[in-house]
């Protein structure tokens, strides 16, 4: 079995909007300006894209599972409109203080996601927008991408300096749109290569 081209992206803040009061309803999901058009391209260059994300609202009482499928069905919807698809979404329904392995920065939604694909997670790359899923697509072997679409537009760019030490390797994009279009160059240029 050849194992697919895989890519892991965060949701709020890469997708769509982050919210402090978390997206609780469709109506809150707002895509992020050439998101869903980036992950179309991704899906036509024969990547897959999975969402591994953090959503304590569910742990907290804040949202329930049914509206979580109902935000996430939307998003499929959108995605779909302009093209494009999400192969799954793990998400981690616990708060800071359960315990878990699966709540980011610790790995346990990349190591679910390599098993469910049969794939090498240093060869997945991992799309970011904090530096907690930084340190996760780190702990997972993950090669680290970071976008300015969210929450890190809203950090110095000394405090980008620190995550990037701090996570060797971290390539920082613009957004989603700039994320594509350096994996696709990337890859363009390493079948021109052989």
């Amino acid at each position: 079995m050849q194992v697919p081209k895989l890519i892991i992206v965060g949701r709020d803040g890469i997708l769509n909007r982050f919210r402090e009061d978390h997206v609780k309803e469709p109506s809150e999901w707002e895509p992020i300006p050439g998101a869903l058009e980036a992950v179309a391209k991704l899906n036509h260059a024969g990547w897959h894209v999975v969402v591994a994300t953090n959503q304590a609202g569910i742990g907290r009482g804040m949202i329930d599972m049914s509206a979580v499928n109902a935000v996430h069905l939307h998003m499929m919807k959108m995605l779909a409109t302009k093209g494009g698809r999400l192969d799954a979404v793990f998400f981690c329904p616990h708060t800071r203080d359960d315990g878990c392995d699966c709540r980011k920065p610790l790995p346990g939604m990349m190591h679910d996601i390599a098993q469910r694909y049969g794939a090498d997670l240093s060869q997945v790359p991992m799309v970011a927008d904090t530096l907690r899923d930084l340190e996760a697509a780190q702990a997972a072997g993950c090669p680290p991408h970071l976008v300015r679409s969210g929450r890190a537009s809203l950090v110095t760019e000394a405090e980008l300096a620190q995550w990037a030490a701090a996570v060797p390797g971290t390539v920082v994009h613009d957004d989603l749109a700039s994320f594509a279009s350096h994996l696709l160059q990337q890859e363009l240029a390493a079948r021109f290569a052989v």
